[in-house]
């Protein structure tokens, strides 16, 4: 799958454009030492300089995810803070009767929100999301969580595309080359989450999208058109009931 010519350039405008129209200074961007934030913020940053926020959010959450964050700060002199969550985590934990583990994973992204939007409405700036279209399309991101935000850059490139894009932007090969995670708990991965890689998703994803899916695994297909019709109500602004 390829980057079209210029993709770069026109993402760069269009946030630009964006802000601009919203009457908003920059971006907040959340980093969490991945390939999707980490375009996200030089993008943020080629449209505008140094009116970006990078926030890293440790809650429970590798050492590494905190050192190629910053990594990726660094190299291209984004301004950071550290909001560490682990306490807030624990106590909306404690504060909650039994939940199931998957509910309580999805605190963690709940309040990176939260954090998000506190940060970017005391310095009138945007929240720049980092969801890919991939994981859009199949509902992989939680809902009001890192779904949550203002714009999304990467929204129609294709988690393979973001790949290209990384390699355009020159970001770090230690941050290109790692196992896409959401750092939910220790060990997650997106690939084992969903059962599925994303050469494979985006695959599928292009064929449905195409009306061509005659050459593909038709169980496969199936599954993701499964994914995608599950995940509709992600999607959407919440339906308000007529009258």
């Amino acid at each position: 799958m390829e980057l079209s010519p210029g993709t770069t350039d026109r993402i760069v405008t269009w946030l630009s454009d964006y802000a601009t129209k919203a009457g908003a200074g920059g971006y907040v961007v959340g980093l969490s030492g991945g390939i999707d934030s980490a375009c996200t913020a030089v993008l943020c940053r080629r449209a505008l300089g140094s009116n970006v926020l990078g926030v890293l959010m440790p809650c429970h959450s590798s050492p590494s995810d905190t050192r190629l964050a910053q990594l990726l700060a660094d190299t291209f002199g984004i301004e950071t803070v550290t909001v560490a969550l682990e306490p807030a985590w624990g106590a909306m934990l404690g504060a909650l009767p039994d939940t199931s583990d998957l509910a309580r994973a999805n605190v963690k992204p709940r309040l990176r929100m939260t954090t998000l939007y506190a940060l970017a409405q005391t310095h009138g700036y945007l929240v720049a999301g980092t969801g890919n279209k991939s994981e859009i399309a199949v509902g992989y991101f939680t809902k009001y969580g890192d779904g949550g935000v203002d714009v999304e850059p990467l929204g129609e490139l294709y988690k393979t595309q973001v790949r290209l894009l990384a390699a355009e932007l020159e970001i770090p090969q230690a941050i290109i080359g790692r196992p896409p995670t959401a750092g939910l708990w220790e060990g997650q991965t997106d690939e084992e989450e969903m059962g599925i890689t994303y050469e494979a998703l985006d695959t599928t994803l292009a064929a449905i999208e195409a009306g061509d899916t005659g050459h593909l695994d038709p169980v496969q297909v199936a599954r993701v058109q499964q994914m995608i019709d599950g995940s509709a109500h992600k999607r959407s602004m919440p339906p308000v009931c007529p009258l």
